[in-house]
């Protein structure tokens, strides 16, 4: 399914606000023939609950796109690494042809960035993230975060800009300063390399919590990372919660046994 056909089919709550306007940006009034048709075909709509599902999935992605745009070129750059990373994100779970047209939906993004003003560009990105968060619940925005953690991390640095946007749409989005922390630790504190201290930062506590305050710790982050609460966006999305649950136990695994716990 290519791009321009998730995007139309089923719009989610991409139909108006500023994620509508990106969207218009970019395929203008195919956005509602395109929804048209499919109406007919289906005989679904909003009232539809699969039309539903995939229209909050086909926002999720569209989302993923906008805000990725904003993080990559971040610190002024666009690495290659990156751009392939995305690609190869949306080849695997959409097909060829969605990888090419993500590329361009990038490209045509960091065009849109150059020519405008780069405090009302940031503003319309604080309006999405806004969109955003109203329309998703905690756990499929820390995945989405996670997704965005993964991309900038793609060229195998991470410069202070693109960290400081990760902060940036993490706020915006309603999430907290130590979900980034813990995003950004997360590959690092699993069993298979990192260190103790970074798996007490993906846990977001400290060397010197308790034993109690560590097993709280984990307890909510396993609550509100847990695959489940992200299964409605589809299995792709659902599998990578899944790997980032893992590492999350990894970590907690890891600091059990330094206290032989």
């Amino acid at each position: 399914m290519g791009i321009f056909k998730w995007i139309g089919g089923a719009l989610g709550f991409m139909t108006g606000g500023p994620l509508g306007a990106f969207a218009g940006y970019f395929i203008g009034n195919i956005i509602d023939s395109i929804f048209d048709e499919e109406n007919q075909q289906d005989g679904g709509g909003y009232g539809d609950p699969n039309a539903q599902a995939q229209g909050q999935r086909n926002s999720f992605m569209f989302s993923l796109l906008v805000l990725a745009s904003y993080v990559i070129k971040a610190d002024g750059k666009v690495m290659h690494s990156e751009m392939e990373y995305v690609r190869a994100f949306l080849r695997n779970n959409f097909g060829d042809g969605a990888a090419q047209q993500g590329n361009e939906i990038l490209l045509r993004l960091f065009e849109e960035q150059s020519r405008t003003n780069p405090y009302t560009y940031r503003n319309k990105i604080r309006q999405v993230c806004v969109q955003i968060a109203a329309n998703l619940n905690y756990s499929e925005r820390l995945q989405l975060l996670a997704f965005l953690v993964e991309i900038a991390k793609a060229d195998g640095s991470l410069p202070t800009n693109e960290v400081n946007a990760l902060y940036e749409v993490a706020q915006y989005m309603g999430l907290s300063a130590s979900d980034v922390d813990s995003m950004l630790h997360l590959s690092s504190g699993s069993s298979s390399g990192g260190s103790l201290e970074d798996a007490y930062k993906v846990l977001g506590i400290s060397p010197d919590a308790s034993d109690e305050e560590v097993k709280k710790a984990y307890r909510k982050l396993a609550l509100e990372h847990h695959p489940d609460r992200v299964a409605k966006l589809g299995e792709d999305v659902r599998k990578a919660a899944e790997k980032k649950f893992q590492e999350i136990n990894a970590a907690k695994e890891k600091i059990y046994k330094s206290r032989g716990l």
